[in-house]
């Protein structure tokens, strides 16, 4: 499975695949990977705002 694709099973974007096998584990850690994935966008979304936005609205 390739990464892109993974990256759009954890964000819903894409369905996965019906003949995998669900186990609770696996939920436990495609939530973590969600959760983890969000914190990491929303990091870079502020050190951009914080670095290129606020820089501009000082002046």
């Amino acid at each position: 499975m390739g990464i892109w694709k993974q990256i759009s099973e954890y964000l819903f974007i894409s369905k996965r695949d019906p003949n995998e096998p669900r186990t609770q584990w696996m939920k436990y850690m495609h939530g973590m990977n969600r959760i983890s994935l969000l914190m990491f966008i929303l990091a870079l979304l502020f050190l951009l705002f914080k670095t290129l936005i606020l820089p501009l609205i000082r002046k």
